[in-house]
Protein backbone atom coordinates (compact mmCIF):
# COMPACT_ATOMS: atom_id res chain seq x y z
CA UNK A 1 0.00 0.00 0.00
CA UNK A 2 1.24 3.24 -0.89
CA UNK A 3 0.70 6.36 0.94
CA UNK A 4 -0.44 9.26 -1.03
CA UNK A 5 2.49 11.88 -1.70
CA UNK A 6 1.69 15.14 -0.41
CA UNK A 7 0.66 18.10 -2.57
CA UNK A 8 2.99 19.88 -3.86
CA UNK A 9 4.29 23.49 -2.65
CA UNK A 10 2.33 24.95 -5.74
CA UNK A 11 -0.80 23.17 -4.92
CA UNK A 12 -0.44 23.82 -1.32
CA UNK A 13 -0.07 27.49 -1.54
CA UNK A 14 -3.08 27.80 -4.39
CA UNK A 15 -5.26 26.39 -1.80
CA UNK A 16 -4.42 29.22 0.88
CA UNK A 17 -4.63 31.80 -1.52
CA UNK A 18 -7.76 30.76 -3.27
CA UNK A 19 -9.35 30.13 0.81
CA UNK A 20 -7.70 33.91 1.32
CA UNK A 21 -9.15 35.39 -1.63
CA UNK A 22 -12.18 33.84 -0.65
CA UNK A 23 -12.37 35.01 2.72
CA UNK A 24 -11.14 38.77 1.68
CA UNK A 25 -13.90 38.50 -0.97
CA UNK A 26 -16.93 37.41 1.90
CA UNK A 27 -15.61 39.26 4.36
CA UNK A 28 -15.67 42.88 2.06
CA UNK A 29 -19.35 41.52 0.45
CA UNK A 30 -20.36 41.10 4.03
CA UNK A 31 -19.11 44.67 5.39
CA UNK A 32 -20.30 46.24 1.75
CA UNK A 33 -23.96 44.70 2.91
CA UNK A 34 -24.02 45.97 6.38
CA UNK A 35 -22.84 49.20 5.09
CA UNK A 36 -25.56 49.61 2.32
CA UNK A 37 -28.24 48.26 4.69
CA UNK A 38 -27.28 51.22 7.50
CA UNK A 39 -27.35 53.25 4.75
CA UNK A 40 -30.56 52.45 3.28
CA UNK A 41 -32.27 53.01 6.92
CA UNK A 42 -30.60 56.83 7.30
CA UNK A 43 -31.34 57.36 4.15
CA UNK A 44 -34.87 56.48 4.65
CA UNK A 45 -34.92 58.14 8.01
CA UNK A 46 -33.89 61.03 6.97
CA UNK A 47 -36.39 60.94 3.94
CA UNK A 48 -39.47 60.88 5.92
CA UNK A 49 -38.50 63.34 8.41
CA UNK A 50 -37.66 65.96 5.73
CA UNK A 51 -40.51 65.03 3.98
CA UNK A 52 -42.89 65.34 7.31
CA UNK A 53 -41.59 68.74 8.43
CA UNK A 54 -41.97 70.33 4.94
CA UNK A 55 -45.76 68.80 5.25
CA UNK A 56 -45.81 70.31 8.80
CA UNK A 57 -44.75 73.88 7.55
CA UNK A 58 -46.42 74.34 4.53
CA UNK A 59 -49.45 77.03 5.16
CA UNK A 60 -52.15 74.99 2.90
CA UNK A 61 -51.84 72.73 5.97
CA UNK A 62 -52.39 74.45 8.18
CA UNK A 63 -55.26 76.41 6.58
CA UNK A 64 -56.98 73.11 5.85
CA UNK A 65 -56.48 72.13 9.18
CA UNK A 66 -58.54 75.33 10.74
CA UNK A 67 -61.60 74.55 7.83
CA UNK A 68 -64.26 72.27 9.27
CA UNK A 69 -63.53 69.00 6.88
CA UNK A 70 -60.01 68.92 6.75
CA UNK A 71 -59.77 66.02 4.58
CA UNK A 72 -61.74 67.13 1.73
CA UNK A 73 -58.39 69.56 0.85
CA UNK A 74 -55.39 67.80 2.26
CA UNK A 75 -56.27 63.75 1.27
CA UNK A 76 -55.46 64.83 -2.60
CA UNK A 77 -52.56 67.09 -1.70
CA UNK A 78 -50.72 64.50 0.73
CA UNK A 79 -51.21 61.97 -1.98
CA UNK A 80 -50.45 63.96 -4.78
CA UNK A 81 -46.51 64.87 -2.58
CA UNK A 82 -46.67 60.98 -1.76
CA UNK A 83 -46.50 60.14 -5.26
CA UNK A 84 -44.03 63.04 -6.46
CA UNK A 85 -41.71 62.18 -2.94
CA UNK A 86 -41.85 57.46 -3.58
CA UNK A 87 -43.23 57.88 -0.21
CA UNK A 88 -45.32 55.04 1.24
CA UNK A 89 -47.88 56.59 2.99
CA UNK A 90 -48.62 60.05 4.31
CA UNK A 91 -50.93 60.52 7.00
CA UNK A 92 -52.12 63.85 8.59
CA UNK A 93 -54.02 63.57 12.07
CA UNK A 94 -55.81 65.68 14.33
CA UNK A 95 -54.05 65.82 17.87
CA UNK A 96 -55.86 63.04 19.27
CA UNK A 97 -54.71 60.80 16.27
CA UNK A 98 -57.85 60.37 14.15
CA UNK A 99 -56.94 60.60 10.52
CA UNK A 100 -57.54 62.88 8.13
CA UNK A 101 -55.47 61.57 5.29
CA UNK A 102 -54.09 57.89 4.47
CA UNK A 103 -53.40 56.01 1.24
CA UNK A 104 -55.97 53.76 1.78
CA UNK A 105 -59.41 56.13 2.53
CA UNK A 106 -60.85 53.44 4.20
CA UNK A 107 -58.59 54.11 7.03
CA UNK A 108 -59.53 57.86 6.88
CA UNK A 109 -61.38 59.03 10.84
CA UNK A 110 -59.68 55.69 11.66
CA UNK A 111 -57.10 56.31 14.79
CA UNK A 112 -53.21 56.53 13.96
CA UNK A 113 -51.20 53.35 15.11
CA UNK A 114 -48.16 54.02 16.59
CA UNK A 115 -46.49 56.88 19.12
CA UNK A 116 -47.47 60.08 19.20
CA UNK A 117 -46.58 61.58 22.61
CA UNK A 118 -43.43 63.20 21.93
CA UNK A 119 -44.77 65.02 18.61
CA UNK A 120 -47.80 66.71 21.15
CA UNK A 121 -44.88 67.79 23.17
CA UNK A 122 -43.53 69.83 20.29
CA UNK A 123 -40.83 67.05 19.57
CA UNK A 124 -40.31 65.30 16.08
CA UNK A 125 -39.15 62.08 16.01
CA UNK A 126 -38.82 58.73 14.02
CA UNK A 127 -39.19 55.03 14.65
CA UNK A 128 -39.88 51.58 12.81
CA UNK A 129 -43.38 50.79 13.50
CA UNK A 130 -45.77 47.91 11.76
CA UNK A 131 -48.55 49.75 11.04
CA UNK A 132 -51.58 49.00 8.37
CA UNK A 133 -48.92 48.92 5.90
CA UNK A 134 -46.55 46.85 7.88
CA UNK A 135 -43.00 47.29 8.87
CA UNK A 136 -42.10 50.47 7.93
CA UNK A 137 -39.63 53.70 9.35
CA UNK A 138 -41.78 56.82 9.40
CA UNK A 139 -41.08 60.20 10.86
CA UNK A 140 -43.90 61.78 13.40
CA UNK A 141 -43.83 66.35 13.50
CA UNK A 142 -46.20 68.39 15.28
CA UNK A 143 -47.97 70.84 13.02
CA UNK A 144 -48.28 74.48 14.46
CA UNK A 145 -50.66 77.58 14.03
CA UNK A 146 -49.46 80.57 16.58
CA UNK A 147 -47.55 78.27 18.99
CA UNK A 148 -50.46 76.15 19.19
CA UNK A 149 -50.15 72.13 18.21
CA UNK A 150 -53.52 71.89 15.72
CA UNK A 151 -52.49 68.44 13.77
CA UNK A 152 -50.21 65.67 13.23
CA UNK A 153 -48.12 64.44 10.08
CA UNK A 154 -46.74 60.77 9.66
CA UNK A 155 -44.54 60.24 6.73
CA UNK A 156 -43.23 56.56 6.29
CA UNK A 157 -41.53 54.33 4.12
CA UNK A 158 -42.17 50.41 4.60
CA UNK A 159 -39.26 48.28 5.64
CA UNK A 160 -40.03 46.24 2.51
CA UNK A 161 -39.30 48.61 0.31
CA UNK A 162 -35.76 49.92 2.11
CA UNK A 163 -35.36 46.21 1.83
CA UNK A 164 -36.08 45.89 -1.74
CA UNK A 165 -33.49 49.02 -2.40
CA UNK A 166 -31.17 46.95 -0.77
CA UNK A 167 -31.09 43.22 -2.22
CA UNK A 168 -30.73 45.43 -5.72
CA UNK A 169 -27.25 46.85 -4.06
CA UNK A 170 -26.70 43.18 -2.71
CA UNK A 171 -27.19 41.98 -6.35
CA UNK A 172 -24.31 43.94 -7.93
CA UNK A 173 -22.55 43.81 -5.02
CA UNK A 174 -22.75 40.16 -5.38
CA UNK A 175 -21.57 40.05 -9.01
CA UNK A 176 -18.85 42.51 -7.95
CA UNK A 177 -17.27 40.12 -5.34
CA UNK A 178 -17.97 37.07 -7.90
CA UNK A 179 -15.85 38.99 -10.56
CA UNK A 180 -13.47 39.47 -7.56
CA UNK A 181 -13.51 36.00 -6.65
CA UNK A 182 -12.90 34.89 -9.89
CA UNK A 183 -10.12 37.37 -11.00
CA UNK A 184 -8.27 36.34 -7.77
CA UNK A 185 -8.91 32.93 -8.22
CA UNK A 186 -7.59 33.32 -12.13
CA UNK A 187 -4.46 35.14 -10.94
CA UNK A 188 -3.58 33.12 -8.40
CA UNK A 189 -3.84 30.13 -10.76
CA UNK A 190 -1.44 31.83 -13.05
CA UNK A 191 1.33 32.93 -10.53
CA UNK A 192 0.75 29.48 -8.71
CA UNK A 193 1.27 27.37 -12.37
CA UNK A 194 4.79 29.24 -13.18
CA UNK A 195 5.59 28.43 -8.98
CA UNK A 196 4.75 24.84 -10.53
CA UNK A 197 7.25 25.34 -13.00
CA UNK A 198 9.67 26.24 -11.03
CA UNK A 199 9.56 23.82 -8.23
CA UNK A 200 8.87 21.15 -10.83
CA UNK A 201 5.95 19.84 -8.51
CA UNK A 202 8.07 19.18 -5.32
CA UNK A 203 6.63 20.08 -2.00
CA UNK A 204 7.82 21.83 1.11
CA UNK A 205 9.60 18.56 2.64
CA UNK A 206 10.90 17.46 -0.73
CA UNK A 207 12.37 21.20 -1.73
CA UNK A 208 14.27 21.43 1.74
CA UNK A 209 15.87 18.07 1.42
CA UNK A 210 16.61 18.93 -2.14
CA UNK A 211 18.52 22.07 -0.52
CA UNK A 212 20.22 19.90 2.52
CA UNK A 213 21.79 17.26 -0.40
CA UNK A 214 22.71 20.23 -2.47
CA UNK A 215 24.54 21.86 0.26
CA UNK A 216 26.27 18.64 1.29
CA UNK A 217 27.12 17.79 -1.56
CA UNK A 218 28.37 21.32 -2.36
CA UNK A 219 30.70 20.74 0.10
CA UNK A 220 31.26 17.06 -0.21
CA UNK A 221 32.87 17.00 -4.29
CA UNK A 222 36.51 17.99 -4.43
CA UNK A 223 35.97 19.10 -7.97
CA UNK A 224 35.20 22.76 -8.32
CA UNK A 225 32.02 24.48 -8.90
CA UNK A 226 30.35 27.68 -10.02
CA UNK A 227 27.51 28.81 -11.03
CA UNK A 228 26.78 32.43 -12.80
CA UNK A 229 24.00 34.27 -12.76
CA UNK A 230 22.89 36.45 -16.07
CA UNK A 231 25.17 38.97 -14.93
CA UNK A 232 28.32 37.27 -15.31
CA UNK A 233 28.70 37.57 -11.60
CA UNK A 234 29.54 34.66 -9.09
CA UNK A 235 26.23 33.05 -7.66
CA UNK A 236 27.76 30.25 -5.99
CA UNK A 237 30.90 28.77 -5.61
CA UNK A 238 32.05 25.74 -3.52
CA UNK A 239 35.15 24.90 -1.23
CA UNK A 240 37.00 23.07 -4.08
CA UNK A 241 36.10 25.67 -6.70
CA UNK A 242 37.63 28.51 -3.94
CA UNK A 243 40.62 26.39 -3.63
CA UNK A 244 41.54 26.14 -7.27
CA UNK A 245 40.83 29.77 -7.87
CA UNK A 246 42.42 31.01 -5.40
CA UNK A 247 38.82 32.94 -4.26
CA UNK A 248 37.45 33.75 -0.78
CA UNK A 249 34.57 34.32 0.85
CA UNK A 250 34.01 37.90 -0.22
CA UNK A 251 33.84 36.07 -4.14
CA UNK A 252 30.46 35.43 -4.39
CA UNK A 253 28.64 38.36 -5.98
CA UNK A 254 31.64 40.06 -7.43
CA UNK A 255 31.97 39.85 -11.31
CA UNK A 256 34.09 37.78 -12.98
CA UNK A 257 35.89 40.34 -14.47
CA UNK A 258 36.94 41.78 -11.66
CA UNK A 259 38.74 38.31 -9.77
CA UNK A 260 42.23 38.90 -10.93
CA UNK A 261 42.39 35.43 -12.63
CA UNK A 262 44.46 35.03 -15.74
CA UNK A 263 43.13 36.61 -18.94
CA UNK A 264 42.51 33.28 -20.93
CA UNK A 265 41.24 31.70 -17.69
CA UNK A 266 38.84 34.35 -17.54
CA UNK A 267 37.28 34.48 -20.88
CA UNK A 268 36.70 30.76 -20.67
CA UNK A 269 34.42 31.59 -17.69
CA UNK A 270 32.98 34.22 -19.70
CA UNK A 271 32.25 32.19 -22.92
CA UNK A 272 28.91 32.25 -23.93
CA UNK A 273 29.80 28.76 -25.86
CA UNK A 274 30.10 25.78 -23.54
CA UNK A 275 33.98 24.65 -23.22
CA UNK A 276 35.33 20.88 -22.65
CA UNK A 277 38.72 19.81 -20.90
CA UNK A 278 40.43 23.18 -21.49
CA UNK A 279 43.72 23.22 -19.56
CA UNK A 280 44.29 26.80 -17.85
CA UNK A 281 46.61 28.36 -15.89
CA UNK A 282 46.08 30.30 -12.27
CA UNK A 283 48.74 31.44 -9.83
CA UNK A 284 49.53 28.09 -8.31
CA UNK A 285 47.99 24.97 -10.35
CA UNK A 286 46.67 23.47 -13.39
CA UNK A 287 43.04 23.09 -14.04
CA UNK A 288 40.63 21.54 -16.30
CA UNK A 289 37.70 23.80 -17.20
CA UNK A 290 34.57 22.94 -18.59
CA UNK A 291 31.49 25.50 -18.83
CA UNK A 292 27.84 24.85 -19.77
CA UNK A 293 25.32 27.88 -20.41
CA UNK A 294 22.25 27.79 -18.15
CA UNK A 295 19.25 28.83 -20.77
CA UNK A 296 15.57 28.67 -20.26
CA UNK A 297 14.53 31.36 -22.64
CA UNK A 298 17.07 33.79 -22.34
CA UNK A 299 20.54 33.45 -20.34
CA UNK A 300 20.03 32.81 -17.03
CA UNK A 301 24.17 31.63 -16.22
CA UNK A 302 26.72 29.54 -16.68
CA UNK A 303 27.59 26.17 -14.93
CA UNK A 304 31.46 25.55 -14.65
CA UNK A 305 33.16 22.92 -13.42
CA UNK A 306 37.08 22.66 -12.18
CA UNK A 307 39.26 19.93 -12.35
CA UNK A 308 42.83 20.10 -10.49
CA UNK A 309 45.14 18.81 -13.09
CA UNK A 310 48.55 20.20 -11.21
CA UNK A 311 49.57 16.86 -10.10
CA UNK A 312 48.49 14.75 -13.32
CA UNK A 313 51.06 17.49 -15.19
CA UNK A 314 53.43 17.03 -12.91
CA UNK A 315 53.53 13.24 -13.37
CA UNK A 316 53.29 13.06 -16.47
CA UNK A 317 56.86 15.75 -17.01
CA UNK A 318 58.27 13.12 -14.76
CA UNK A 319 57.24 10.44 -17.16
CA UNK A 320 58.54 12.47 -19.85
CA UNK A 321 61.73 12.81 -18.60
CA UNK A 322 62.15 9.02 -17.32
CA UNK A 323 61.40 8.34 -21.27
CA UNK A 324 63.88 10.56 -22.08
CA UNK A 325 66.53 9.10 -19.66
CA UNK A 326 65.33 5.67 -20.69
CA UNK A 327 66.22 6.68 -24.45
CA UNK A 328 69.48 7.75 -23.61
CA UNK A 329 70.46 4.79 -21.73
CA UNK A 330 69.57 2.55 -24.80
CA UNK A 331 71.80 4.95 -26.44
CA UNK A 332 74.58 4.60 -24.38
CA UNK A 333 74.00 1.02 -24.17
CA UNK A 334 74.42 0.61 -28.07
CA UNK A 335 77.14 2.94 -28.41
CA UNK A 336 79.41 1.20 -25.50
CA UNK A 337 78.37 -1.87 -27.07
CA UNK A 338 80.27 -0.36 -30.51
CA UNK A 339 83.51 0.71 -28.64
CA UNK A 340 83.71 -2.64 -26.83
CA UNK A 341 83.53 -4.31 -30.59
CA UNK A 342 86.37 -1.65 -31.56
CA UNK A 343 88.48 -2.31 -27.91
CA UNK A 344 87.95 -6.37 -28.61
CA UNK A 345 88.76 -6.05 -32.36
CA UNK A 346 92.02 -4.38 -31.81
CA UNK A 347 93.06 -6.69 -29.29
CA UNK A 348 92.24 -9.37 -31.69
CA UNK A 349 94.22 -7.67 -34.32
CA UNK A 350 97.21 -7.47 -32.00
CA UNK A 351 96.91 -3.55 -31.54
CA UNK A 352 96.66 -3.95 -27.45
CA UNK A 353 98.21 -0.28 -27.48
CA UNK A 354 96.05 1.71 -29.36
CA UNK A 355 92.63 -0.66 -27.57
CA UNK A 356 93.77 0.92 -24.09
CA UNK A 357 94.39 4.12 -25.20
CA UNK A 358 91.32 4.20 -27.02
CA UNK A 359 89.23 3.07 -24.01
CA UNK A 360 90.80 4.95 -21.51
CA UNK A 361 89.89 7.92 -23.79
CA UNK A 362 86.38 7.28 -23.71
CA UNK A 363 86.19 6.96 -19.90
CA UNK A 364 87.95 10.10 -19.39
CA UNK A 365 85.52 11.91 -21.35
CA UNK A 366 82.28 10.09 -19.49
CA UNK A 367 83.86 11.32 -16.03
CA UNK A 368 84.84 14.37 -16.69
CA UNK A 369 81.24 15.59 -16.67
CA UNK A 370 80.29 12.95 -13.96
CA UNK A 371 83.14 14.86 -11.72
CA UNK A 372 82.03 18.59 -12.59
CA UNK A 373 78.49 17.81 -12.10
CA UNK A 374 79.09 15.57 -8.64
CA UNK A 375 81.82 18.20 -7.11
CA UNK A 376 79.30 21.67 -8.22
CA UNK A 377 76.19 19.67 -7.30
CA UNK A 378 75.97 18.41 -4.10
CA UNK A 379 72.54 18.08 -4.08
CA UNK A 380 71.89 14.43 -6.04
CA UNK A 381 68.12 15.41 -7.21
CA UNK A 382 68.91 18.29 -8.99
CA UNK A 383 72.81 16.36 -9.91
CA UNK A 384 71.03 13.52 -11.45
CA UNK A 385 68.36 15.97 -13.87
CA UNK A 386 71.84 17.18 -14.95
CA UNK A 387 73.61 14.09 -15.81
CA UNK A 388 70.34 12.60 -17.43
CA UNK A 389 69.74 15.37 -19.42
CA UNK A 390 73.41 15.91 -20.96
CA UNK A 391 73.13 12.26 -21.98
CA UNK A 392 69.72 13.46 -23.33
CA UNK A 393 71.44 16.75 -25.08
CA UNK A 394 74.50 14.56 -26.28
CA UNK A 395 72.21 12.31 -28.33
CA UNK A 396 70.60 15.36 -29.79
CA UNK A 397 73.76 17.16 -30.79
CA UNK A 398 73.47 19.51 -28.58
CA UNK A 399 76.78 19.81 -26.03
CA UNK A 400 75.55 20.55 -22.10
CA UNK A 401 77.78 22.83 -20.55
CA UNK A 402 78.00 23.15 -16.36
CA UNK A 403 78.79 26.81 -15.44
CA UNK A 404 82.24 27.18 -13.58
CA UNK A 405 80.97 29.37 -10.93
CA UNK A 406 77.88 27.16 -10.18
CA UNK A 407 77.95 25.62 -6.66
CA UNK A 408 74.88 24.51 -4.65
CA UNK A 409 76.73 22.86 -1.40
CA UNK A 410 74.92 19.68 0.52
CA UNK A 411 72.08 20.93 2.95
CA UNK A 412 71.94 24.33 1.82
CA UNK A 413 68.63 24.14 -0.31
CA UNK A 414 65.64 24.04 2.35
CA UNK A 415 62.80 21.95 2.54
CA UNK A 416 60.52 24.76 1.34
CA UNK A 417 62.12 24.40 -1.91
CA UNK A 418 61.01 20.82 -3.18
CA UNK A 419 62.74 18.89 -5.63
CA UNK A 420 59.87 18.53 -7.43
CA UNK A 421 59.44 22.16 -8.25
CA UNK A 422 63.50 22.42 -8.97
CA UNK A 423 63.04 19.98 -11.20
CA UNK A 424 60.01 21.07 -13.30
CA UNK A 425 62.26 24.68 -13.49
CA UNK A 426 65.63 23.71 -14.57
CA UNK A 427 64.36 20.51 -16.76
CA UNK A 428 62.01 22.44 -18.56
CA UNK A 429 64.39 25.14 -18.78
CA UNK A 430 67.44 22.91 -20.46
CA UNK A 431 64.30 21.25 -22.64
CA UNK A 432 63.23 24.37 -24.21
CA UNK A 433 66.76 25.39 -24.80
CA UNK A 434 68.10 22.13 -26.00
CA UNK A 435 65.12 22.70 -28.31
CA UNK A 436 66.39 25.97 -29.12
CA UNK A 437 70.06 24.84 -29.71
CA UNK A 438 69.52 21.70 -31.69
CA UNK A 439 70.59 22.19 -35.04
CA UNK A 440 72.76 24.94 -35.13
CA UNK A 441 76.62 25.17 -35.42
CA UNK A 442 78.63 24.44 -32.28
CA UNK A 443 75.26 23.82 -30.50
CA UNK A 444 75.50 24.51 -27.09
CA UNK A 445 73.38 24.61 -23.72
CA UNK A 446 74.90 26.55 -20.64
CA UNK A 447 73.79 25.82 -17.58
CA UNK A 448 74.46 27.77 -13.82
CA UNK A 449 73.62 26.38 -10.17
CA UNK A 450 74.51 28.39 -7.96
CA UNK A 451 73.38 28.92 -4.07
CA UNK A 452 74.46 31.77 -2.74
CA UNK A 453 73.64 31.43 1.27
CA UNK A 454 74.95 35.17 1.53
CA UNK A 455 72.55 36.79 -0.43
CA UNK A 456 70.16 34.21 0.16
CA UNK A 457 68.87 33.67 -2.79
CA UNK A 458 69.25 30.17 -5.67
CA UNK A 459 70.49 31.09 -8.76
CA UNK A 460 69.10 28.74 -12.02
CA UNK A 461 70.80 30.08 -15.63
CA UNK A 462 70.01 28.32 -18.63
CA UNK A 463 71.27 29.81 -22.07
CA UNK A 464 71.45 28.31 -25.50
CA UNK A 465 73.39 29.07 -29.07
CA UNK A 466 69.95 28.81 -31.16
CA UNK A 467 68.27 31.96 -32.77
CA UNK A 468 66.98 33.68 -29.60
CA UNK A 469 63.40 35.10 -29.09
CA UNK A 470 62.14 37.94 -30.56
CA UNK A 471 61.96 41.33 -28.76
CA UNK A 472 58.45 41.39 -29.74
CA UNK A 473 57.69 38.11 -28.04
CA UNK A 474 59.15 37.81 -24.70
CA UNK A 475 56.50 39.20 -23.16
CA UNK A 476 53.85 35.79 -25.05
CA UNK A 477 56.51 33.27 -24.04
CA UNK A 478 55.05 32.57 -20.56
CA UNK A 479 51.35 32.16 -22.17
CA UNK A 480 49.95 28.82 -21.98
CA UNK A 481 50.13 27.47 -25.67
CA UNK A 482 52.85 29.73 -26.95
CA UNK A 483 55.58 28.17 -28.89
CA UNK A 484 57.70 27.99 -32.27
CA UNK A 485 58.05 24.07 -32.10
CA UNK A 486 54.09 23.82 -33.44
CA UNK A 487 51.06 22.80 -32.01
CA UNK A 488 50.80 20.33 -28.98
CA UNK A 489 53.95 22.57 -27.31
CA UNK A 490 53.65 25.28 -25.33
CA UNK A 491 53.34 24.14 -21.64
CA UNK A 492 56.76 23.99 -20.17
CA UNK A 493 57.29 27.52 -19.45
CA UNK A 494 53.99 28.03 -18.34
CA UNK A 495 54.46 25.04 -15.96
CA UNK A 496 58.10 27.22 -15.28
CA UNK A 497 56.70 30.65 -14.00
CA UNK A 498 53.76 28.88 -11.83
CA UNK A 499 56.95 26.46 -9.86
CA UNK A 500 58.66 29.77 -9.71
CA UNK A 501 56.07 32.33 -8.24
CA UNK A 502 54.94 29.47 -5.84
CA UNK A 503 58.41 29.63 -4.49
CA UNK A 504 58.07 33.47 -4.38
CA UNK A 505 60.71 34.05 -6.80
CA UNK A 506 61.58 35.90 -10.09
CA UNK A 507 62.37 34.40 -13.80
CA UNK A 508 63.88 36.72 -16.57
CA UNK A 509 63.86 36.24 -20.48
CA UNK A 510 67.22 37.89 -21.97
CA UNK A 511 69.52 37.71 -25.04
CA UNK A 512 72.26 35.03 -24.35
CA UNK A 513 75.89 36.39 -24.74
CA UNK A 514 76.24 33.50 -27.35
CA UNK A 515 72.87 34.70 -29.20
CA UNK A 516 70.34 32.88 -27.99
CA UNK A 517 67.86 32.91 -25.15
CA UNK A 518 68.88 33.14 -21.43
CA UNK A 519 66.48 32.68 -18.70
CA UNK A 520 67.66 33.73 -15.44
CA UNK A 521 65.31 31.62 -12.18
CA UNK A 522 65.93 33.18 -8.62
CA UNK A 523 64.18 31.72 -5.74
CA UNK A 524 64.96 32.97 -2.16
CA UNK A 525 66.19 30.73 0.01
CA UNK A 526 63.90 31.88 3.55
CA UNK A 527 60.90 30.41 4.40
CA UNK A 528 57.60 30.63 2.43
CA UNK A 529 54.68 32.67 3.21
CA UNK A 530 51.86 31.24 4.29
CA UNK A 531 49.48 29.90 1.19
CA UNK A 532 46.39 31.52 1.86
CA UNK A 533 48.47 35.44 1.48
CA UNK A 534 49.92 33.84 -1.51
CA UNK A 535 46.45 32.81 -3.07
CA UNK A 536 45.13 36.45 -2.02
CA UNK A 537 48.03 38.17 -4.01
CA UNK A 538 47.31 35.69 -7.18
CA UNK A 539 43.35 36.54 -6.65
CA UNK A 540 43.87 40.25 -6.63
CA UNK A 541 46.29 40.34 -9.74
CA UNK A 542 49.49 40.71 -7.85
CA UNK A 543 52.61 41.30 -10.70
CA UNK A 544 54.29 37.99 -11.61
CA UNK A 545 51.03 36.17 -11.25
CA UNK A 546 51.81 33.41 -13.92
CA UNK A 547 50.72 33.70 -17.63
CA UNK A 548 50.49 30.29 -19.06
CA UNK A 549 52.72 28.15 -22.24
CA UNK A 550 56.19 26.97 -23.37
CA UNK A 551 58.12 27.60 -26.41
Amino acid sequence: MHLPRPRSLAAQLFAMQVVLVAAVVVGCSFFAYVTSRTHADETARKQVLATAHALADSPSVREAIRTPDPSTALQPYAERVRRDTGIDFITIMNPRGIRWTHPDPGQIGQRFLGRTAPALRGRAFTETYTGTLGPSMRAVVPVRDGGRITGLVSVGITVQRISSEVTQQVKVLALAAGAALALGGLGTYVINARLRRHTHGMNAAELSAMHDYHQAALHAVREGLLMLDGARRIALVNDGGRELLGLDESAVGRPVAELGLPAPLTGALLASEPRVDEVHMTADRIVVVNTRPVVGGEQRGTVITLRDHTELQALSGELDSERGFTQALRSQAHEAANRLHTVVSLIELGRVEQAVEFATAELELAQELTDKVVGAVAEPVLAALLLGKAAQANERGVELVLAEDSRIDDGVLPPTLPARDLVTILGNLIDNAVDAAQGAEGARVTVTALADAAAGELLLGVRDTGAGVDPGDRDEVFLRGWSTRGPGRGLGLGLVRQAVHRARGTVELTRGAEGGAEFTVRLPLGPRPDRTDASKAASSGAPGAPSEVSR
